[in-house]
């Protein structure tokens, strides 16, 4: 099975050079499943020819607002609605999440509740599991059809599911302690507050459940279902 992931975002190039691209996480993170990968680097305008470029898709974070005016976002959403009507499988992780429901009708903001930075833990069917976050924007309207399946206090939708259609989490379970530190020290300063980095620097080292998201991932995948 091929899986077409669209490049939304570029880590800060000393990240990338010691931890990889974002396609390259996300193929580790679903590494052992049969899959091959290819990947189109949306954010610098380069698309597939079209939705059935690939068995299954994968939109990745960003640090841009799926609100945003940029060139590729139209485009963006264009492929989303086809790859959504020709019945093939989607998944979105952050940005992927917020454009995926802005594209199909659901609502995305800055939320006002600020940031959330660092392992954090969302109540999901089976329990709750402990990923990786670094967002403020959030979305804060459900398109039709879409159903939410995991939330936390602080993210009311933090995983969407649009059955047998799409899946789509906020958190970032491609992210590891190593990432999202580097992240704190370096692209964090300035701009999330001094207090939340500090409280997510302070719960680095803990267990993170990110294989059981990448396990949903590989499941969603092949199956259209979580379990």
């Amino acid at each position: 099975m091929k899986i077409g992931i669209l490049q939304t975002g570029l880590p800060p190039e000393d990240l990338e050079a010691e931890f990889g691209s974002y396609p390259g996480m996300f193929e580790t993170l679903l590494a052992g499943h049969g899959f091959t990968f290819e990947s189109w680097s949306v954010v610098e305008g380069v698309f597939p020819g079209s939705a059935e470029a690939a068995d299954g898709w994968l939109i990745t974070g960003s640090k841009h607002g799926a609100y945003e005016v940029h060139d590729w976002i139209p485009p963006l959403e264009d492929l989303i609605r086809d790859i959504y009507l020709a019945d093939i499988p989607l998944i979105g992780v952050c940005f992927g999440h917020q454009i995926i429901a802005q594209a199909l009708g659901g609502k995305v903001e800055k939320f006002k509740g600020g940031w959330s930075v660092g392992p954090t833990t969302y109540n999901f069917p089976e329990g709750p599991k402990t990923v990786q976050a670094w967002h403020q924007d959030q979305v804060v309207q459900v398109p039709e059809g879409a159903q939410t399946v995991a939330s936390s206090d602080f993210c009311e939708h933090a995983a969407l599911l649009y059955p047998g259609k799409a899946y789509s989490v906020q958190p970032h379970p491609e992210f590891g302690d190593g990432f999202v530190g580097k992240l704190i020290e370096t692209r964090g300063k300035g701009v999330v507050p001094d207090e939340i980095l500090e409280g997510a620097a302070s719960r680095l080292g803990g267990p993170l459940d990110r294989g059981d998201i990448g396990q949903q991932f590989a499941r969603f995948f092949k199956t259209r279902g979580l379990s």
